[in-house]
């Protein structure tokens, strides 16, 4: 199929758990067969490292440059518009728009939008030229923008229940404009049913189940791994509450555990508010699964966000034993004591830490559960295999034998 895809930001390098997502599903669908037109509206430059990771499973890659975050039309329009402010943020582009008016003079088979925050500029030329569009929804945001208002101070609260009106506003037009509208998980999926009457189906997160196999554990260093992208609100409460409360109770059984805290964005001002000699600072780490290969197990210590989480499959896929909220296991069909262990408050997850910590048999038999768990049903071919279903339904599709 000749596929349109479109994205608010590059997928390379894969510092977040949406970018891994669409790196993947985009490698997935080209080794397919698939023919690729990828549109991104980005903050950064494509380089060199970026154009050579993703550019060959693309027929053609088009970035437009994001305006800047400050720029007045975006301050005035997160104001005064009637979209909410992440849409105004990624909307409102005029040389978006005109390349994407020259795209649409091309035949598609597919036109696939991720997020409906980054609508905006596509959807009136879509319902000009009565154009289908599928629709990814990686989270509800007006759902989980609890998480990110919470960041706003306490006199700004009028505008965040304005802003929440926008959102779910948008999203009810958004998902009604659909053709198809795909969630990550069937709770998101159910959710998003009570807005629109278009079909929602559900394509999984999934994990390269490949580069994770050799992982082994190594339970005598007495490391918890926590991996996040630190701009998003969620991944910045969990450590916090890790720290502040989680792994001082940790330490009173284990004075010698360790926590590596890794990813993009990694606050500077954290390693002189925790200065501990056993926090292990280590930001974006390129090589992860050397890094978990150093560990004994990981902490999803989540409490607000949405979907499935991508850092919990690649731990699962790799061999860690698990210790996780409700919130961190979402989206994933696994039960307590068989393939984790569950926590809902500081004590609960710290007393779960320090069980796999000095019960290696435990803590084997869980990981090992939960990586044939993350193999059997997360890997990306059953992503893959979901969203060409969902293709499949599209008048405009039209599917080789190869892929039927």
């Amino acid at each position: 199929m000749k596929i349109l895809w479109i994205l608010p930001y590059l997928p390379w390098p894969m510092t977040s758990g949406g970018k891994t997502r669409q790196y993947h599903l985009l490698r997935t669908l080209s080794e397919r067969g698939h023919r690729i037109t990828l549109l991104v509206q980005s903050k950064t430059e494509a380089d060199a490292g970026a154009r050579a990771a993703i550019e060959p499973w693309l027929e053609r890659l088009i970035v437009i440059p994001r305006r800047p975050l400050k720029h007045p039309m975006t301050v005035l329009a997160g104001l005064f518009a009637p979209w909410p402010l992440l849409t105004t943020i990624n909307g409102l582009s005029r040389a978006l728009r005109q390349c994407f008016d020259e795209l649409l003079r091309e035949p598609w088979d597919v036109i696939q939008i991720e997020h409906s925050y980054s609508l905006q500029p596509y959807l009136q030329p879509l319902l000009n030229t009565s154009r289908d569009f599928v629709l990814t929804e990686h989270n509800l945001e007006s759902s989980l923008g609890g998480a990110t208002y919470d960041r706003f101070p306490g006199w700004a609260l009028p505008f965040v229940r304005f802003d929440q009106w926008r959102c779910r506003r948008w999203e009810r037009k958004a998902f009604n404009s659909a053709r198809h509208v795909v969630a990550v998980t069937e709770t998101d999926a159910h959710a998003m049913r009570q807005l629109t009457a278009t079909p929602v189906d559900v394509v999984v997160n999934g994990v390269d189940s490949h580069a994770f196999a050799g992982v082994v554990a190594a339970p005598d260093s007495q490391r918890v791994l926590f991996v996040g992208n630190y701009e998003y609100a969620p991944n910045l409460d969990a450590v916090q509450w890790m720290l502040e409360d989680i792994f001082p109770r940790v330490w009173q059984t284990c004075p010698e555990a360790r926590l590596a805290v890794a990813g993009y964005a990694l606050p500077a001002a954290w390693a002189e508010r925790w200065p501990d000699r056993r926090i292990e600072w280590l930001g974006f780490v390129p090589d992860l699964p050397a890094l978990q290969g150093r560990c004994a197990l990981f902490l999803a210590a989540l409490r607000h966000g949405g979907g499935s989480k991508l850092k919990v499959l690649e731990a699962m896929a790799a061999g860690l034993p698990l210790v996780s909220t409700g919130q961190g296991a979402s989206g994933l069909v696994v039960r307590a004591e068989e393939h984790y262990l569950a926590g809902e408050t500081a004590q609960a997850l710290a007393d779960a830490v320090v069980r796999l910590l000095t019960e290696p048999l435990l803590a084997a038999r869980l990981a090992d559960a939960a990586r044939r768990y993350a193999r059997d049903y997360h890997d990306w071919s059953v992503a893959g295999d979901e969203l060409e279903k969902i293709y499949r339904t599209l008048p405009s599709a039209e599917v080789s034998p190869l892929c039927a």
